[in-house]
């Protein structure tokens, strides 16, 4: 007989599985959130019954969430929620209320009784805010219409689903006066504030103390984001809702995409473990008697829900796509959904097997909304012309604007000031990238876009919009950094012109092979320059005088800024 696994043994036999499995999913090209689920079904106690650390598990799974919903945050800048805000309330209210009424019609035609219904129809009503943001961010749509309209929503009905869960036992058991609640509520309304006030006035000021390490950025942004959930979490609020407004305190930094970067497979880690650990939950009894009110359920949910969401949007002036698009984030139930139901059974309002209902609904859903998100442009592709009706003649949507930047700098300091100078004098828009805090702030005084962050991280680098630029010029001196935005823009644009710089025959060999299109060896070309001087001017001593002149000024101007080698 096998000795007892220890807790790392269970965590690598957890992972093993997950790969394995997420490998069968690869081959047979099936999104890998299937495969993760799928793994919770394998581990828990339907099948081999290996997962027994749920608490630890439990708790890297609500690390990964925090992690997810910072990260979102941190791209959900005050100006986008004022912004987007009146859509998320009137689209997440409104989904709720009609869903309700819809789920509660059904579910007493199906027999069921008039606390159980209302408990099935509100648990359809809500929609899984952390498995929409893996899939959307896995689409690489995060910075779309339809996104942050989705994001918001879903915050919206993670918040209506939050003073549910809080209510109904006071309302149930009477053990605590609406006076503690108006008081916990208090609390959330005063750490909001106290977040905001920090946004702006006291995060900036330290932000080029923060990023002279990115190291220490790296753990600060760790702690600020953990201890705010936690806060948040302690004062009976939902972790979710303190790990994103930690990440809105942050988005206002110009360090934000570097942080974004850094912990993005910090996030894509502990987020596994969650879906793990929800596959693992989802026990299963009487299939058979449950199965047609459980497929009656999921077809709201998978069809009605994403129409009532469409039908709230075309009214408000949306254009058929981006309802659509928008409609599908909806048409699953939430991990709220379950922990609702629970609860009604925990309180005996519910009978236990409106619990194994409600997971079935979950599981069918979850796996439904996956390939819809996922294959949500072949699907709008299929109904497009049956869509219509969705759609009033006088939109009103406006397009996102994501800035287009033909010229692309990283490195600002030396050489590529003088990029600076021909950038503007072209008259169009440009992008200088740098590492070094106080750089980044200057040229944000002078009004020139620019983005603190690492150009050797690919997860920043993927997070500018290349797609569009015409010239993308790199005066980092490590070979190894350029080779790597060589590579992302070739993936990404093969239009773009690559400039690079080497100051080893060796490395300049190197990017050309990697697709740069000209690499400037700094030695070389002055030498070059110099020779080419002579062969003009030959020996005439005035133009030479002139020349010195000239060359003095700009020597004086570069000792001024601080350059003082180049």
């Amino acid at each position: 007989m096998l000795p007892p696994l220890t807790l790392f043994g269970e965590l690598s036999v957890l992972i093993a599985a997950a790969v394995t499995v997420s490998f069968v999913m690869r081959l047979l090209k099936q999104p890998l959130i299937i495969g993760h689920i799928a793994t919770g079904l394998l581990v828990g106690p339907l099948v081999l019954n290996i997962l027994q650390s749920r608490e630890i598990v439990h708790l890297f799974s609500e690390i990964g969430i925090a992690f997810l919903l910072f990260i979102v945050g941190i791209n959900l800048s005050p100006n986008v929620i004022r912004k987007y805000g009146k859509i998320a309330v009137v689209t997440g209210v409104g989904q709720v209320v009609v869903t309700t009424a819809a789920g509660l019609v059904i579910a007493i035609a199906l027999g069921f009784s008039l606390v159980t219904s209302l408990y099935i129809s509100v648990a359809l009503a809500f929609s899984s805010t952390i498995i929409i943001l893996k899939l959307i961010t896995d689409r690489g749509d995060i910075e779309t219409l339809y996104a942050k309209i989705s994001i918001g929503f879903l915050l919206v009905q993670d918040l209506i689903a939050v003073l549910l869960l809080f209510s109904i036992p006071i309302l149930s058991l009477g053990n605590e006066s609406w006076a503690d609640a108006a008081l916990t509520l208090g609390k959330g309304i005063f750490f909001g504030g106290a977040l905001l006030f920090a946004s702006f006035h006291f995060l900036p000021k330290i932000n080029a103390f923060l990023s002279r390490s990115p190291e220490f950025l790296f753990l600060f942004s760790i702690a600020w984001g953990m201890v705010i959930a936690a806060l948040f979490k302690k004062f009976g609020f939902s972790l979710e809702s303190g790990a994103l407004l930690a990440g809105v305190a942050l988005s206002t930094l110009p360090s934000r995409h570097e942080i974004s970067a850094r912990l993005a497979p910090l996030r894509d880690f502990f987020i596994v473990l969650f879906f793990i650990l929800l596959g693992s939950q989802m026990v299963i009894s009487d299939i058979g008697r449950l199965l047609t009110p459980a497929i009656v359920f999921s077809l709201l949910v998978l069809v009605g829900n994403p129409i009532i969401l469409m039908a709230i949007m075309g009214y408000l002036g949306y254009r058929k796509r981006t309802s659509l698009q928008t409609g599908l984030t909806v048409a699953q139930i939430s991990e709220f959904s379950l922990i609702l139901v629970a609860l009604g059974v925990k309180l005996g309002h519910v009978p236990v097997e409106i619990l194994s209902l409600a997971t079935l609904v979950g599981l069918v859903t979850i796996f439904g909304c996956t390939y819809l998100i996922l294959y949500s442009n072949k699907v709008y592709r299929f109904l497009a012309p049956h869509l219509g009706i969705f759609e009033r003649r006088n939109i009103i949507e406006e397009e996102l604007e994501e800035k287009e930047y033909p010229f692309i700098l990283f490195g600002c300091n030396r050489i590529g000031y003088d990029f600076i100078q021909t950038f503007r004098r072209s008259g169009k828009n440009f992008l200088v990238v740098d590492y070094n805090p106080d750089i980044v702030r200057e040229l944000s005084r002078e009004g020139i876009n620019v983005e603190y962050g690492d150009a050797g991280d690919l997860g920043f680098l993927e997070s500018l919009n290349v797609e569009t630029a015409e010239l993308v010029v790199s005066t980092l001196p490590d070979v190894e950094t350029n080779l790597l935005i060589a590579t992302v823009v070739r993936q990404r644009n093969h239009n773009a012109v690559v400039f690079a710089v080497a100051h080893q025959v060796a490395d300049a060999l190197k990017l050309y092979t990697a697709g740069v299109d000209y690499v400037v060896l700094p030695h070389f070309l002055g030498g070059q320059y110099a020779a080419s001087l002579i062969e003009k001017l030959g020996s005439d001593k005035g133009q030479f005088a002139k020349l010195r002149n000239d060359h003095l000024a700009y020597l004086n101007l570069r000792s001024s800024l601080g350059h003082e080698y180049i």
